[in-house]
């Protein structure tokens, strides 16, 4: 990491100025963020992703963060210095360089970092995660598949963390340390270069930390992956009974499947990845909303409107409005 950059994390926060004069937590959100679920904090994702694919801050230190779980993936990287948490009641140490991924919902308390431990959160949804990439991947016998599979398909019982050890990852601290800066410096179309370089963040994560077994996916969930890649691909005009002939399988079989497998029915999962592409057309190009809506496969303006606000928590106009980010084509 550039020296610039080191030292200005080292820099007291307003937040971290008043956490070191009464070693008391500070909340550093909104209290809107931190939501109304239960009792445990549960950190909200419309407030980080606002026209952004990857959210990145320090972690505040000098003192204890209380128990909390998220909407998102959380990446706890130990840029200097170390840190005690207890995940999911577990209690573990990162020390320099070490990294550590949190699935969706996976509930972990921070202990208070000290004067030289600089911990960077980096956060990104299950919506930044290809098929089509994890379809690649998928004889790669890699531990970070086998976890983001099971976070894609909602899977009972799978981990909900896992610890990258500073061993193996040189080639890692350089990826994280362009991440960070292209973030910072927000420079003209850095949302699309820091997702890029997330990307390559995990795919290095694969390429360098192995399955102590061989993972073996069942006949179920390689088919599910390929329905995914399907809808990623072609999400426009898809049907069920396209794939179900593609495959040849009984449509109520294939539909039955992907809700067990996945949690969401066939019209669900097209509809998020119609979404999803909306959503980037917003931010990237200068298209007519309606065009857009019809382009990716919405017929009805008013369940366009009615989808898109539940599921980014804004209408598509206000999307286009705040985006900063806009690459008219």
């Amino acid at each position: 990491m550039e020296e610039n950059i080191l030292q200005k994390f080292k820099e007291k926060s307003t937040i971290e100025i008043e956490q070191f004069k009464t070693r008391h937590f500070v909340k550093d959100y909104p209290d809107y963020v931190f939501g109304k679920k239960s009792a445990d904090i549960v950190l909200q994702a419309n407030y980080f992703f606002n026209n952004k694919e990857v959210y990145i801050s320090k972690h505040p230190r000098y003192a204890d963060y209380p128990l909390h779980t998220h909407e998102f993936f959380e990446i706890n990287y130990m840029l200097s210095g170390s840190c005690q948490q207890i995940v999911e009641g577990k209690r573990i140490y990162l020390s320099t360089h070490d990294l550590l991924l949190l699935d969706i919902g996976s509930k972990h308390e921070i202990k208070a970092l000290g004067e030289d431990d600089i911990m960077i959160n980096i956060l990104f949804r299950n919506k930044n995660i290809s098929i089509s990439w994890l379809n690649d991947l998928k004889s790669s016998n890699s531990l970070l598949f086998d976890f983001l599979l099971n976070a894609i398909y909602g899977g009972k019982g799978q981990k909900k963390f896992i610890i990258f050890s500073r061993k193996k990852n040189g080639q890692i601290v350089q990826t994280i340390d362009t991440l960070i800066k292209e973030y910072l410096n927000k420079e003209p179309y850095y949302n699309v270069i820091t997702a890029s370089y997330l990307n390559i963040l995990l795919t290095q994560l694969v390429r360098y930390y192995k399955l102590d077994k061989p993972l073996k996916l069942s006949s179920s969930q390689s088919l599910v992956i390929k329905i995914l890649r399907d809808i990623e691909q072609s999400y426009d005009d898809l049907t069920l009974e396209q794939v179900a002939k593609k495959y040849n399988y009984n449509k109520n079989y294939l539909s039955n499947l992907l809700k067990k497998e996945t949690g969401k029915s066939f019209n669900v999962l097209l509809t998020q990845q119609r979404l999803i592409n909306a959503h980037f057309l917003l931010v990237t190009t200068s298209q007519n909303i309606r065009d857009i809506m019809y382009r990716v496969g919405f017929t009805n303006k008013t369940f366009f409107y009615e989808k898109y606000k539940e599921y980014y928590h804004e209408l598509p106009g206000e999307t286009r409005k705040n985006s900063t980010n806009g690459i008219p084509f």
